[in-house]
């Protein structure tokens, strides 16, 4: 396997923080995402952030703006969490994002998620789930995640009438942040970390 090249900015070490770098960087690992079990390492080793949360410590102000949205939509959302895993993958496949493939899909496992649906969505399929409300969330999220996509009046009307104006402003808000995370992600050519989080998939396997 050839070396993972790196990334095209550099990581930041916790004890060369400028003070503004270091409010965001306590913010981050001492926030909500710090607590508890982590789908992925937050940090490495030496204690350098991990995935698009080293960008934000070169604009610490955005940064923490924009972090914070992430936290909102993580713990603050009312979208289940199979729901919201889900239409993080759906953005991770758009965009082709192998990092948020890497952080999500645990993530969407430990949410309830079965390999074989994982494994759909990596690969832009359809997942087969069977309960109406995530069936409709994961077809909004496919159309919500796709610029050229008109949403005309009549999509518009299915969608509120299986979701509603609250879940819509949701999706599309985890939709435009995770899009968000995706461009920077590619822009800077953040790696995913070794080992890779990839996991062997079994060929059949029936729903919990």
């Amino acid at each position: 396997m050839s070396p993972t090249p790196p990334g095209r900015l550099p990581l930041l070490h916790p004890a060369r923080l400028s003070p503004a770098q270091r409010a965001l960087y306590e913010e981050i690992t001492g926030g909500p995402r710090g607590d508890g079990p982590q789908p992925f390492a937050l940090t490495d080793p030496e204690g350098r952030l991990n995935g698009p949360f080293n960008a934000m410590l070169f604009s610490p102000g955005l940064g923490r703006d924009l972090q914070a949205l992430g936290a909102a939509i993580r713990y603050r959302a009312a979208l289940p969490p199979r729901v919201r895993e889900t239409a993080v993958l759906v953005v991770a496949a758009v965009w082709d994002s192998a990092f948020e493939r890497h952080a999500h899909e645990p993530a969407g496992r430990a949410a309830g998620l079965t390999d074989t649906e994982v494994h759909a969505l990596r690969e832009g399929r359809d997942p087969g789930f069977t309960d109406p409300y995530e069936r409709a969330a994961w077809s909004a999220t496919r159309v919500l995640a796709t610029p050229s996509d008109p949403l005309d009046d009549d999509w518009y009307r299915a969608a509120h009438a299986a979701l509603g104006a609250a879940a819509l402003f949701e999706l599309s808000t985890l939709v435009g942040y995770y899009a968000t995370l995706a461009l920077q992600l590619r822009l800077f050519r953040v790696p995913v970390p070794e080992p890779p989080g990839d996991r062997a998939l079994p060929v059949k396997e029936s729903r919990p």
